[in-house]
């Protein structure tokens, strides 16, 4: 379901199970781009990429969203709520309503189409499609480096919490490291797209 253009991309809402099943593979390819580039610098097999995916649209809360150049899936940003990502959920216990949080879960944009404010659209339909009635939070992890993404968020009026997290992943010349991640949050009602 188309709902958005940005960059000279459209942007998808992947609303039924047919949606997210007919865009998995071109998901698990996009996904390893990503993530193997800067600040990130990560190996994910298909297998795992594919179930990282499987994971975060199973939920019938699930906010996937895609953006296409041509039909070629040149971006992604999925949201869940945030009970269903424990980990992080953990560290955010006592701080907020855990059960009235969306979790940001993932944003990716092929190197060759960044810059071209596909990011900041995937950010802003996310929070846009987010149920006020539902949620009245979100959170979102970004990289420890202070990065664009970081610096969208911030744009939009999160603010980062101070709860630091350590991440270990393959790299791509094979080693397992860790990386800080940090924790932005924002209320719903205070949080603004872009201009």
């Amino acid at each position: 379901m188309r709902i958005a253009e940005a960059g000279g991309v459209v942007i998808e809402r992947l609303a039924t199970p047919d949606d997210v099943a007919s865009w998995r593979p071109d998901f698990i390819g996009a996904y390893q781009t990503v993530f193997a580039d800067e600040p990130f610098f990560e190996r994910w097999w298909p297998a795992e990429a594919e179930g990282m995916y499987r994971k975060l649209t199973r939920s019938s809360e699930h906010i996937s969203l895609i953006a296409l150049d041509d039909e070629r899936l040149v971006g992604f940003g999925i949201a869940i709520p945030l009970q269903l990502r424990p980990d992080v959920a953990r560290e955010l216990t006592g701080l907020l309503n855990i059960e009235r949080t969306m979790y940001f879960a993932e944003l990716g944009v092929l190197p060759q189409f960044r810059g071209r404010g596909i990011g900041g659209a995937l950010i802003d339909e996310r929070l846009r499609l987010t149920d006020r009635d539902r949620y009245t939070d979100v959170v979102v992890r970004v990289s420890a480096s202070r990065n664009v993404s970081y610096r969208q968020y911030l744009r939009r009026g999160f603010e980062d919490v101070g709860v630091p997290m350590e991440v270990p992943a393959l790299r791509m010349d094979g080693r397992v490291t860790t990386d800080r991640r940090l924790i932005l949050h924002g209320r719903l009602d205070h949080l603004r797209a872009s201009a």
